[in-house]
């Protein structure tokens, strides 16, 4: 391989094929405020650049700063599903229009000491869905990284959509169309209490609030045998709606009310959360529960700019965003 195909390009180049100096080169790519730059001039030394493929050194735009522009997101040992997914993406999207760049880090069972994690990119903010130990927090806080607990309860607030709110919606829906004895669908996977365990708290705070019965919960594998029996317990109990964990295991539970040779919502209605593409597709399409991402990952980010900031948090408008799509299904 040549010298010429494994050269790095430097401002140096730049400033060569502009026919500027390298620091001009650095007052423009950096906008750096102050500078009096001609339009001509400018034009000049960005043509340039994309010319050559350049982009200002990430290392060296942090020593100039003070910090990096990366926004470090610490997930616990969740399965990234398609709303956790999209959210992530709107997050990425919003946070560079500011300028900064999201690196997200899943957990795992054999998950890193937190200390590493952010020292090894010194990020310019941490959003964490983990709780964070106050040592932690003051580790990072005096290395001048902005932290931002997405579900701190220690302040009593979250910065996520609130789950319960997902359920109260589920539960609403079926007890206004009629149905007054609930069940709700639990996922098998462990690692989506986080979720599943205030939704159902949700449903349960809406059956309380209208004197129902305390909704019946089962566990329901992704798996049309196990599902069916479910089926089975509920309506030897009375059910007649049933409020799933998320629209796959609803896609389960209809699979269930199927196998045992019944109908959907004639015998039990059924509702999911996250309209999934396949939820439109189910026989008879899934009635669910929506979030608007976009403005879920937009807050999120406003949120970090303003804790890098010093400036006050913005308050996320939840009840706005959480809406149920109806179909056959409920």
């Amino acid at each position: 391989m040549s010298e010429s195909t494994t050269k790095r390009i430097t401002s140096a180049d730049v400033a060569r094929l502009a026919g500027v100096s390298r620091a001009t080169v650095s007052y423009v790519l950096n906008d750096t405020p102050r500078q009096t730059i001609s339009a001509g001039t400018r034009t000049r030394v960005l043509d340039a650049a994309q010319r050559l493929g350049y982009s200002p050194s990430a290392a060296a735009r942090t020593l100039r700063t003070g910090r990096s522009d990366v926004v470090l997101c610490l997930l616990p040992d969740w399965p990234i599903g398609p709303e956790v997914g999209l959210m992530l993406g709107e997050l990425s999207s919003a946070l560079t229009r500011h300028g900064l760049t999201l690196v997200v880090h899943p957990g795992n069972r054999e998950e890193r000491p937190m200390h590493e994690l952010w020292k090894a990119i010194t990020p310019a903010a941490v959003i964490a869905y983990t709780e964070f130990s106050e040592a932690d927090i003051a580790a990072m806080r005096s290395a001048g990284v902005a932290v931002v607990e997405a579900v701190s309860r220690r302040k009593g607030r979250s910065l996520a959509v609130p789950q319960e709110l997902i359920g109260r919606r589920q539960a609403e829906h079926l007890t206004h169309a009629g149905h007054t004895r609930l069940g709700f669908a639990y996922p098998d996977d462990q690692r989506l209490r986080f979720f599943a365990e205030p939704r159902l708290a949700g449903v349960r705070a809406a059956c309380a609030a209208l004197r129902l019965p305390t909704p019946v919960g089962l566990t329901v594998p992704l798996d049309p045998v196990a599902a069916a029996e479910a089926v089975r317990r509920w309506r030897a109990t009375g059910v007649t709606g049933v409020c799933a964990y998320n629209d796959e295991v609803a896609l389960a539970v209809l699979a269930g009310v199927r196998g045992v040779g019944l109908s959907a919502p004639q015998d039990l209605a059924v509702i999911g959360v996250d309209d999934i593409p396949p939820a439109r597709l189910a026989a008879p399409p899934l009635t669910t529960v929506t979030t608007d991402q976009a403005i879920v990952g937009a807050h999120l980010a406003a949120t970090v700019v303003a804790t890098i900031s010093g400036r006050a948090v913005p308050d996320l408008p939840a009840s706005d965003i959480v809406r149920v799509v109806p179909r056959a299904s409920a």
